[in-house]
């Protein structure tokens, strides 16, 4: 679309899931005036704008997800389901109606990527007809743009800018090429509902990327053709509040005081450190209101149950199953021997701040990204996001999850005992 355009999206901020088991309609989204810049869209058609409605409901288990993801994604929904929580290895995905777009996502500078990259874009667009959407700065490297052939190509693409275009309501489902870092990119684009997200290993880890780029063909044609295994992956809604700053003037001579404040959605972890400073970090950690510790070390981690395997396993923590809604709370190198890391309940609310006496800043990041620094006053505002990421698998996400575990992270790798036979015992 050419110039500025202007969506409009009522308040609410709940969700909620059927007690029939029917599909949620979809989200309706707080309210806000947004200028969206023009996108380059030499084949695709501009889609309009949507109203949604829900409530967020809690329980033992935690916030009810949405389930709808993106424009035509949503859970297949099993009507033997138990609290209106799925059993992990039945959970599916379904289309709506037959998907017409895919965003694919590349590592950036890495030339091992550039020949699957073009194989899979050549199968999308005149295989499947596909409707692809690139960001403009992978099409900008030399050996893509430099590429006569496949240049012919990538003029059907259409082209977006990250924290410049909105392509929330574009994308029908994404896929990956790289590491674990391209999902939690595809993550970071999406600030509300995300399309399903198909990830293939072509990284170093490949913890959260369970496809292999072997069988492309038939591992996308499978997922276009739908009902297919999923893994809702929950993100943290954070919401940092700057008392220093006095917010934006408008031209009107009056203050815009919503400036003070900056929301992500983190599908990993928050953390909270002491930066470049030699003394240790002092922030207080409030839960729902009410001050439960002050962390004195390195730093805290807030992490999901998919974080969980990330930098929280390295600072001591456990693993979670990213099915199991929880909220991981993990220090760095406290100083105390009793500080262990904790699992609370997912939807309470988590608040982190600097501590009056505290001697220096602290400094957070966000699934490793928006480093910033937090003084005296600031506050860290943390909470189980409604918006989660559905991931497909390549089985089940049992299975998957164990796969990764053994294969990524070696886990409970020992060699075994001999076997003691009868005459052995004798002695």
């Amino acid at each position: 679309m050419d110039g500025g355009e202007e969506v409009r999206m009522k308040a609410s901020p709940y969700c909620w899931s059927t007690r029939d088991g029917g599909n949620i309609t979809g989200p309706r989204l707080a309210r806000r005036t947004k200028k969206t810049r023009s996108l380059s869209t030499s084949s695709a058609a501009a889609s309009s704008s949507s109203e949604y409605s829900f409530r967020r409901t809690q329980s033992l288990h935690g916030p009810s997800p949405v389930t709808t993801f993106g424009p035509k994604a949503c859970m297949l929904q099993n009507p033997h389901a138990v609290m209106h929580i799925q059993d992990p290895a039945t959970q599916r995905l379904t289309w709506n109606t037959p998907p017409k777009s895919v965003l694919v996502i590349k590592k950036i500078r890495d030339a091992t990527l550039l020949q699957p990259f073009k194989e899979l874009c050549i199968f999308l667009t005149e295989v499947k007809n596909m409707i692809v959407y690139v960001e403009k700065k992978v099409l900008e490297d030399p050996a893509i743009s430099d590429d006569d052939n496949f240049g012919t190509l990538t003029k059907k693409f259409c082209t977006f800018r990250e924290d410049l275009d909105d392509i929330s309501n574009r994308v029908d489902f994404i896929i990956c090429l790289g590491g674990d870092g391209t999902l939690l990119y595809a993550s970071s684009l999406f600030q509300e509902s995300v399309p399903p997200v198909m990830a293939f290993h072509l990284g170093s880890l490949g913890f959260l990327t369970p496809f292999k780029f072997d069988t492309y063909q038939s591992q996308v044609t499978q997922i276009i053709e739908g009902n297919a295994a999923i893994v809702l992956r929950s993100r943290l809604k954070v919401r940092v509040h700057r008392e220093r700053e006095k917010g934006v003037i408008l031209t009107n001579g009056e203050v815009d005081s919503s400036h003070k404040a900056t929301n992500y959605q983190v599908l990993n972890e928050v953390v909270v450190d002491r930066g470049p400073s030699s003394y240790l970090s002092n922030v207080d950690l409030f839960l729902d209101g009410h001050l439960i510790t002050t962390v004195q070390g390195d730093g805290v981690i807030v992490s999901t149950p998919t974080g969980s395997t990330a930098y929280a396993v390295a600072a001591g923590a456990s693993m979670i199953h990213p099915n199991v809604p929880a909220i991981m709370i993990t220090p760095i190198c406290p100083h105390s021997l009793s500080f262990r890391p904790i699992v609370v309940p997912a939807g309470v609310e988590l608040k982190i701040m600097l501590s009056r006496d505290a001697r220096n800043t602290a400094w957070v990041s966000f699934d490793g990204r928006r480093r910033q620094e937090i003084g005296h006053g600031d506050s860290i505002a943390i909470t189980t996001s409604c918006f989660p990421v559905p991931c497909i698998c390549f089985r089940n996400p049992v299975n998957d999850w164990f796969e990764s575990l053994a294969q990524c992270l070696h886990w409970n790798v020992r060699k075994k005992q001999n076997y003691l036979s009868s005459e052995d015992e004798e002695f």
